[in-house]
């Protein structure tokens, strides 16, 4: 419902933000309480929020997911169950970085050298328990020769730079058990194509949130009001850390704790290959192994025409800035190390994301600032039983991922069916 007016129009309980969060708890309600009345709001024109899957009919119109695209943890990941209940294929093909996987290397010494480097960082912030926190760079080891590849992968699993991410939250997350899969047919396309149930109204960003009335919750809308006797809301930190909600009374806390969780960002390139027999399918390559600004690279995803480039932290910011030409020249003087100078005339750029200028998101996926960890927990808590707080900045463990979304959206729509009258 992307045309209508909200107008006067009251429900039950609303949802703001469909994506894998506000999916999530609306599916999870309806199956719990099918007598509630039921809204999910979404301010932008499509559903999916940080999931969102292209099929760009230049590239056969295979399936590209601009934002998450592993089912992490898959054998307890929601998803994995979610997918097949709904007839998507789970493609279990060994992640090209895991046990079986296909990892390219130009050097097996330096790539040997620099994961045993990386291992024994990861090994220190896992069993970190300082009193108290520390930035991430404070537990790299003084003069060893890989902490620019710890930079970059730290930026990989954070979104941004290692001084800027809290040690004791990194050493906290768990995806769960299992390997990492796919969805043949995208992890946006999943959270879409699960949220086909749920009555939805696109266009209608959020823009106050009244909760002063004991009785009713007013939701002012650009499609008008709305009025709830509770609310999920389910936008990321940035949009509410910029106060891009208001809310009345207001709330300090959430508004702090969103602040102190904010996005990194990871940002995907598509690169078109002409000559796809070339290269071989499902193999990966990090472009650099002495560099802390290098993309990884996953070649022939499902055996599609394509390499994905894959850019995180401040270069991904930097080269979102620049435009998709420069990701383009970047990407192609990486590849042209590892291929030769003849990979240059097999590729031209086909699509890229842009997550940080996405006008209600603002990144893709949030980290601690050093203290904040347990902020997580101010974000999700419930407030007045009438307000809660769902997303993957919500989860203590497995933030950063869809399933965590899912899950903290599960949680508060549990809340709601016990509480609601």
């Amino acid at each position: 419902m992307s045309g209508k007016t909200l107008a006067g129009g009251d429900v039950d309980v609303a949802f703001i933000g469909a994506g894998a969060a506000g999916v999530g708890a609306a599916r999870r309600l309806q199956s719990l309480r099918p007598d509630l009345s039921l809204l999910l709001l979404e301010a932008s024109e499509r559903i999916g929020g940080r999931a969102q899957t292209v099929n760009p009919a230049e590239l056969g119109g295979f399936a590209l997911d601009l934002g998450c695209g592993w089912l992490h943890g898959a054998r307890t990941n929601a998803w994995t169950g979610i997918a097949e209940e709904i007839g998507l294929t789970v493609d279990r093909t060994p992640a090209p970085w895991s046990e079986g996987g296909l990892q390219l290397q130009r050097d097996e010494r330096d790539a040997k050298a620099a994961r045993i480097a990386a291992n024994e960082f990861l090994e220190r912030v896992h069993a970190y328990d300082g009193e108290e926190d520390a930035a991430l760079s404070a537990l790299l080891a003084a003069g060893n020769p890989w902490n620019a590849y710890i930079h970059a992968l730290g930026g990989f699993i954070t979104g941004a730079e290692l001084h800027r991410s809290s040690a004791i939250d990194q050493s906290r997350y768990d995806p769960g058990s299992g390997p990492d899969w796919r969805v043949r047919q995208g992890y946006g396309a999943l959270v879409a194509t699960y949220a086909a149930p749920i009555p939805v109204h696109t266009g209608a960003e959020v823009r106050r949130i009244d909760h002063s009335a004991a009785d009713h919750i007013v939701l002012s809308t650009a499609k008008g009001d709305l009025r709830a006797k509770a609310v999920i809301i389910t936008v990321s930190t940035n949009i509410l850390a910029a106060e891009r909600i208001a809310f009345w009374p207001p709330l300090p806390d959430k508004i702090e704790a969103a602040a102190q969780l904010p996005l990194g960002l990871a940002n995907k390139l598509f690169l078109q290959l002409r000559t796809p027999e070339a290269l071989p399918v499902d193999a990966h390559i990090l472009g650099s192994y002495h560099s802390d600004r290098t993309g990884s690279y996953q070649l022939k995803p499902f055996g599609a025409p394509v390499i994905e480039a894959y850019f995180a932290g401040d270069l991904a910011l930097d080269l979102e800035r620049a435009g998709m030409g420069a990701a383009f020249d970047f990407s192609v003087e990486q590849l042209k190390r590892f291929f030769g100078s003849d990979v240059e005339g097999m590729l031209s750029p086909a699509v890229m994301s842009a997550w940080a200028s996405e006008p209600f998101i603002g990144g893709s996926y949030s980290y601690a600032a050093p203290g904040a960890s347990d902020l997580r927990q101010v974000l999700a808590a419930p407030h007045d039983q009438r307000l809660f707080f769902a997303g993957e900045a919500c989860s203590a463990t497995r933030y950063s991922t869809a399933h965590g979304a899912y899950e903290t959206g599960a949680l508060a729509a549990e809340a709601i069916a016990k509480t609601r009258a």
